[in-house]
């Protein structure tokens, strides 16, 4: 496969904007390792090779071990995540593929008992943040380097 384009240097100003958010994301309170938890199951779900070679070293260098990265895809069945990260990935889950679910009230539920209103804002903008990082590398076919 071959990159189409370099989206930076095409449209730096819109891709300023893109990374404008990332600020309030690192900010925000939510731990670094949920942070890239999130982004790894995101990019998962949407098939980013570039995405999901750089946030499997982010999650490393924010202390992951390597049972639960590699267990990351089948998190229900594991038993290595609080109940804090599991509705997290299930919110990402459900954002990344909203028009298969329309996000539950049952899931909505379950994921206000563990993040208060200000961290779900903050954690809805992580995945959908992702979500736009990985359309643009996948639309564009940025490669793991």
């Amino acid at each position: 496969m071959q990159a189409r384009l370099n989206f930076f240097k095409a449209n730096p100003k819109a891709m300023n904007a893109l990374v404008g958010l990332e600020p309030q994301i690192s900010g925000s309170g939510l731990e670094k390792s949920l942070i890239e938890l999130v982004r790894l199951r995101a990019s998962q779900l949407n098939g980013c090779a570039y995405c999901i070679d750089v946030h499997t070293a982010d999650a490393r260098k924010a202390g992951e071990t390597d049972r639960r990265l590699a267990l990351l895809p089948v998190w229900r069945e594991a038993d290595v995540y609080s109940d804090r990260e599991q509705a997290a990935f299930a919110w990402t889950e459900a954002l990344t593929l909203v028009a298969d679910s329309h996000v539950p009230d049952e899931l909505w539920e379950k994921t206000r008992q563990q993040f208060e209103e200000a961290e779900l804002v903050d954690l809805t903008l992580l995945v959908t943040t992702i979500n736009t990082w990985n359309r643009f590398a996948i639309a564009f076919r940025k490669l793991p380097t």
